[in-house]
């Protein structure tokens, strides 16, 4: 081959070439990847519905696992300014394993209180990196307002308890996967 055709060869294939990182073939074990690992000091991952882990119900729409260690809270969302506002009101109970997590677009103090809410409330404020920022125990059926310690994007209601029974505390990172849309 000349070393002109060689060259015109290398440079037929060198466009391609971003194409062969993006879309790497599949030559490993098999099966679907590891899930991504949390950076330190990035954010954690917000993982989408295809990863199932093997204890937990599959998702359904509406629906999100908040994952902290091994103890996952399958978490109904509310993402609209209706659904929040409802949260768990009217409930006359909120299973183990079950809650509520609010999602909001943007990183403010949260105010919340218990009216109509008949389950006490464990609930964790988390920032957008879902770092567990601030944890408080609601009693139930009460006016009491409850601001969070600092700016927040995400609560999560559980049942009273649940959170220092699975040893989440201020620090805690969460990983979240949403079910469909």
């Amino acid at each position: 081959m000349t070393a002109t055709r060689r060259a015109r060869r290398t440079c037929s294939i060198l466009p391609f070439l971003p194409f062969a990182v993006l879309f790497p073939s599949g030559c490993g074990a098999g099966g679907d990847p590891p899930p991504p690992s949390p950076s330190p000091g990035g954010p954690a991952p917000i993982q989408q519905p295809g990863m199932v882990a093997p204890a937990v119900p599959r998702l359904t729409h509406g629906k999100a696992w908040v994952i902290f260690g091994t103890d996952t809270v399958v978490a109904e969302v509310a993402r609209t300014n209706a659904e929040r506002e409802m949260g768990l009101m009217n409930r006359t109970e909120v299973p183990d394993g079950t809650g509520m997590l609010f999602v909001f677009e943007d990183e403010q103090i949260r105010t919340l209180w218990m009216s109509n809410t008949y389950v006490a409330l464990d609930v964790a404020f988390l920032n957008a990196n879902l770092t567990v920022l601030d944890i408080q125990q609601m009693e139930s059926e009460t006016t009491t307002l409850h601001d969070s310690a600092a700016p927040a994007m995400l609560v999560l209601e559980v049942p009273k308890g649940w959170l220092s029974a699975h040893q989440v505390r201020v620090g805690t990172r969460a990983e979240i996967v949403f079910g469909p849309h």
